[in-house]
């Protein structure tokens, strides 16, 4: 038996490190955009006028890929009776009490709000972003409308940056996940502690197996 398991294929991980690498840019975009004292920023893009043409752009091509990826793992990310145990319980979540938790699926609860988030978030990025793109959509919408589109805008903007903040820290607060991110696999040991529902799933098997079988001391990566 292998002593790892494949989290993410090549694809998956491909998609995903494209969508961050999008985030990075529509983000510092944004910015410059955004404020006066930030558009020093733009000149990592070319200057203001390259900046304005990119960043619509860069904003439209994340929300297709993340979209693709939301697809695929949209049953995944339902949540269920286990995972509102689990956020009752995030003071043992954060004291990394995973013992005392409910068994948890390919991600946990946390991990799946996040998902709903970000999608709710890119959605109403897209929307409102197409009433404020005023040189293909300009004639189709009133100024007020793409006025508070904008306010909506930079508030799911600033939302989204939040979000993927704590997505990132927990990435790397949970030792192990960041390599299956980049390599595709985790250890068994690390699917078992974190992930025993989905750990029994690709495996076949059953809570009474388990029992019978303690998991073996091995690092997590």
């Amino acid at each position: 038996m292998k002593e790892e398991i494949l989290r993410y294929t090549r694809l998956d991980r491909t998609n995903h490190w494209l969508v961050a690498i999008l985030f990075l840019c529509a983000g510092l975009s944004g910015l410059a955009l955004f404020h006066p004292w930030l558009f020093g920023l733009s000149g990592l893009f070319g200057g203001g006028t390259w900046t304005r043409i990119l960043h619509p752009i860069f904003g439209v091509v994340m929300f297709i890929l993340f979209l693709f990826m939301a697809v695929r793992f949209a049953g995944h990310n339902l949540l269920d009776r286990n995972d509102r145990q689990w956020l009752k319980q995030i003071n043992d979540v954060v004291a990394n009490r995973e013992e005392r938790l409910p068994e948890v699926g390919r991600y946990n609860a946390g991990q799946k709000v996040l998902f709903w988030v970000l999608l709710l978030c890119l959605l109403v990025l897209l929307v409102t972003g197409i009433l404020m793109w005023q040189e293909f959509f300009g004639d189709y919408f009133p100024v007020t409308a793409a006025r508070w589109a904008s306010l909506l805008h930079a508030f799911a903007a600033f939302v989204l940056i939040l979000s993927i903040i704590v997505h990132v820290y927990s990435g790397i607060w949970v030792k192990g996940s960041m390599y299956g991110m980049f390599h595709g696999w985790v250890s068994r040991a690390w699917a078992r502690k974190h992930h025993l529902a989905w750990y029994r799933q690709v495996n076949g098997e059953s809570e009474s197996d388990l029992e019978r079988t303690p998991p073996r001391r091995q690092p997590y990566r």
